[in-house]
């Protein structure tokens, strides 16, 4: 049974029935009065509430793309990762609606006595504008500022883009600010004081990383401001990772009927009772959206238990399923499938299904009973938690260059130990970088602290992994043509049959020509269907191999705006690289 109220299933109509185009539009005549609202604590809050219907749902946190960035291959791609977009006519992101209503708020709360319930609902209020322009400068840098409710024909409706610089500080005034007022109570559903502090971690260290590996300069201080909000929330011992069985532990944490209250720190809610569901289950285990799969690439980062690198085995990416997942960092048996996998509920295992999973690594974090397969999931889904903040804190200090084995043992060392993994120790990953991941992430920045920087984006990987993080982390860390080298998956040596899990049953055949004689309960799969590296001689799975994959440095860590706002105000430019015609 849920326990709170689901904020965000509220319809305020008041606030949101008629607002649905762009902020340069008026608001409908139907709308409320503002000089007979805004009165009282209970109508700040009925406004405000209407703000956390732009937070993300299930389907932006663990499917959309190119959210999942090089995590995850699927049946189709992104347009990001074949460099197919174009600029469009209109949206494309550049909408204002959300920002008119709190712009709209701000000006008139002032109209309740009730000083303190006003700060604490326009602290609320300015989390929410700093989520909204945190969004934009991700997606298109440069964008102009408004704090305040234009009218059409208002010259400031038509002023330049404002620099990514000057609107961040304004960001960063309006979190301070959340961070001063908004309420101290707990709670996953709702925008607190902790909930501010988690994301300014998360904000500072995307534009300080950014700013860093794309040559802006002034990226120091951002770093700063990611550690000492990180480190204030640590301090507070408001959370902690949440534990239970190592072997479990990680799992539990996303099958969760109600959010963890000791790591999450914002969640979307989901009930039956409301009804207010979503689809894990069935994304991920249908062959109809996409078939998703962890690529082999992310599965090689997992650590040996003994915490040595796996990808320091001689031939490790020739290994069978079963070699490759022995003795792993527990937490990749509790992502996808492994030998001894049991869905929740049954008393038999399961190895993955190449039906739906292109790449054989089959996802279970977010998946329940499957009684919940029909699109009826109810596990609250992560929006950030503390997990997150101690991976921003490790990794800004990293950066800095100002990290010590005191700051990991205060936060690597706590993801770890949940799941019994040894500790991280800093003069051994700063004496002998991984070469894997100094290959994988070229343009890392080179310095003392290397082996750390390349350690923590490991772990912030591995641990967040399937929550909607990863394509901006490549963002800003200037990684983006990762996304368009090819998508691997299960390793085999050609034609044959498959014992995946090692029990003595047979579980897949990978044959040439005539399908065989189909036996019950086993997998076929044609190859050439099935592609392998190698064809016949065998090799890794490879991912859509007749669809080109592209990144173009120039232009592709933006998204471009569209034409009719280019014709509507001629002061905006557009971003490098796009041009206003739609390429």
């Amino acid at each position: 049974m849920k326990r709170n109220l689901n904020i965000f299933t509220l319809i305020v109509g008041l606030v949101v029935g008629s607002c649905n185009n762009d902020y340069l539009e008026r608001y409908p005549i139907a709308e409320l009065a503002p000089e007979n609202y805004f009165r009282t604590a209970s109508e700040l809050q009925t406004f405000t509430n209407a703000f956390y219907a732009d937070l993300p749902d299930a389907l932006a946190i663990h499917y959309n793309t190119p959210g999942q960035g090089d995590d995850e291959a699927r049946n189709t791609l992104a347009s990001e990762f074949q460099g197919t977009r174009t600029t469009p006519a209109s949206g494309g992101g550049w909408t204002w609606t959300s920002l008119r209503r709190i712009n709209f708020y701000l000006e008139n709360s002032h109209k309740c006595a009730d000083e303190a319930a006003r700060l604490q609902y326009d602290g609320i209020a300015r989390f929410f504008r700093a989520y909204f322009y945190y969004d934009k400068i991700v997606r298109f840098g440069d964008v102009p500022w408004y704090d305040k409710v234009n009218q059409l024909d208002d010259p400031a409706m038509f002023k330049p883009r404002d620099s990514r610089k000057v609107v961040f500080a304004k960001l960063l005034e309006d979190l301070d600010f959340a961070i001063a007022n908004c309420s101290t109570a707990k709670s996953a559903q709702l925008i607190s004081k902790w909930t501010a502090l988690a994301f300014k971690s998360r904000m500072c260290l995307f534009e300080g990383t950014f700013r860093k590996y794309h040559g802006l300069g002034d990226w120091e201080d951002m770093l700063q401001q990611s550690v000492s909000a990180a480190d204030e929330l640590m301090k507070s011992n408001t959370y902690s990772i949440y534990k239970s069985d190592p072997n479990k532990a990680y799992q539990e944490l996303f099958i969760a009927e109600d959010a963890n209250p000791a790591e999450m720190i914002l969640a979307r809610q989901y009930s039956a009772s409301v009804p207010f569901v979503h689809s894990a289950n069935f994304y991920i285990l249908s062959a109809s959206y996409g078939r998703p799969g962890m690529v082999k690439e992310l599965v090689n980062n997992y650590l040996m238990k003994d915490g040595s690198r796996f990808t320091d085995k001689p031939n490790f990416d020739k290994l069978s399923f079963y070699e490759e997942t022995q003795n792993r960092d527990p937490r990749l048996s509790q992502t996808v499938r492994t030998p001894g996998y049991k869905r929740i509920g049954a008393n038999t295992t399961s190895v993955p299904d190449f039906a739906t999973s292109v790449t054989g690594y089959q996802y279970i974090k977010y998946i329940l009973a499957p009684g919940f397969d029909a699109g009826q999931s109810t596990n609250d889904m992560p929006i950030i938690r503390y997990a997150e903040v101690l991976l921003n804190y490790a990794e800004a200090k990293a950066e800095l260059g100002t990290i010590n084995q005191n700051d990991i043992d205060r936060s690597i060392k706590l993801l770890r130990d949940r799941v019994n993994m040894p500790n991280l120790v800093l003069a051994d990953a700063n004496s002998k970088a991984d070469p894997y991941l100094l290959a994988a992430y070229p343009n890392v920045s080179k310095s003392g602290q290397t082996g750390a920087i390349l350690e923590i984006r490991r772990e912030r990987r591995i641990e967040l992994v399937k929550e909607g993080l990863r394509y901006n982390d490549l963002l800003r860390w200037k990684e983006g043509a990762k996304v368009a080298k090819p998508f691997y998956g299960m390793y085999f040596p050609g034609a044959g049959e498959y014992d995946l899990d090692q029990d003595g049953k047979l579980d897949l055949v990978i044959y040439e020509g005539t399908a065989p004689t189909k036996k019950p309960g086993v997998q076929y799969q044609k190859l050439g269907e099935l592609v392998l590296e190698n064809g016949k001689n065998g090799g890794r799975i490879v991912n859509l191999p007749d669809i080109l994959k592209k990144w173009t440095e120039e232009k592709d860590y933006y998204y471009p705006i569209p034409t009719q706002e280019l014709q509507l105000n001629t002061k905006l430019e557009q971003n490098k690289g796009w041009d206003k015609s739609g390429t």
